[in-house]
């Protein structure tokens, strides 16, 4: 005798299998976004430091974050100092170098030696 045909249960709210449905309805399925990230070049520049060294996924979004965190900073402070500094006619790249001076005093060295 045949099994009677069990009905899948009801999915529940938010659910996996209540997003594919939705997705075939459709017939096409979504792009995931990309999402931007320093990983790649961190790790470039982790290799060349420490060969055999390497970074869990935890570290590398701490280091992503520093990135960001240091780049939205000398972007803010650059244009800061743009706004201060508006009846001067230089270009951007002056205010970029001169911030990387500000937070990078002790250097002695250009953001051309800083970021080889």
């Amino acid at each position: 005798m045949p099994e009677p045909a069990k009905s899948a249960p009801a999915p529940k709210k938010g659910s996996k299998k209540a997003v594919t449905k939705a997705q075939k309805k459709d017939g096409k399925k979504r792009k995931r976004s990309r999402k931007e990230s320093y990983s790649v070049y961190v790790y470039k520049v982790l290799k060349q430091v420490h060969p055999d060294t390497g970074i869990s996924s935890k570290a590398m979004g701490i280091m992503n974050s520093f990135v960001n965190d240091i780049f939205e900073r000398i972007a803010g402070e650059a244009s800061r100092l743009a706004h201060y500094k508006r009846s001067r006619k230089e270009s951007y790249s002056v205010y970029v170098y001169k911030v990387l001076k500000q937070v990078y005093p002790d250097t002695g060295r250009g953001h051309h030696e800083l970021f080889r």
